[in-house]
């Protein structure tokens, strides 16, 4: 599996696992971890890392995508199987929830999509995922880009069993680990698993 992980606005330290590929979406660059490339306008990164970054794609201000979207789609022609991002929790919601939203796109339905944001996680399930946690930990399950079909889940403390979960829908928030390890599948449709932490 080619590992792409990709550092986002406030990001913070993360361990690199050997033989992962390191993106920066502009000011993600600022976390102080060696980067293979870096992408984005660089309206916000700090100037002294700017200067010391050896791979770069540089974009016009005035652009159609985000630099995170950018840093995906060069994730994508790195040949990226499983992506992680990695960001803040906080700043402006208007970009913490464009990033929610991004993460679930069909750009990227071939490939495994994580978060981890500050404390929480955020986890993109298209057909079957299995999630590790800690028993009473908090996980939610969101419907995005429309209705998801079939959503059956073992090892929390409330299951479902080949429910749909409309978007707008409060039907899968706060659930529960019941065991360590739980499995989540989706018939059709997308669902973002949030980890609040």
């Amino acid at each position: 599996m080619t590992l792409v992980i990709v550092l986002a606005a406030g990001a913070a330290a993360v361990e690199v696992p050997d033989g992962a590929y390191v993106i920066a979406a502009d000011s993600g660059a600022d976390a102080g971890i060696h980067v293979d490339l870096a992408v984005g306008d660089f309206d916000s990164i700090q100037p002294h890392t700017l200067e010391q970054l050896t791979n770069v794609e540089v974009y016009p201000p005035d652009k159609d995508a985000t630099d995170l979207e950018l840093a995906l789609e060069a994730a994508l022609r790195a040949g990226a199987t499983r992506v992680l991002v990695v960001g803040s929790d906080g700043g402006r919601l208007d970009h913490l929830f464009g990033l929610l939203v991004l993460l679930a796109s069909e750009k990227w339905a071939a490939v495994e999509v994580d978060a981890q944001l500050g404390a929480a996680q955020a986890h993109v399930i298209r057909g079957t995922r299995t999630l590790h946690g800690a028993v009473g930990e908090t996980i939610s399950l969101f419907a995005l880009g429309g209705r998801a079909e079939g959503v059956t889940t073992s090892g929390l403390a409330y299951p479902l069993a080949g429910e749909p979960l409309e978007p707008g829908s409060s039907r899968g928030v706060s659930n529960l680990f019941h065991d360590p390890e739980a499995r989540v599948t989706v018939d059709r449709g997308v669902v973002l698993a949030m980890r609040p932490g």
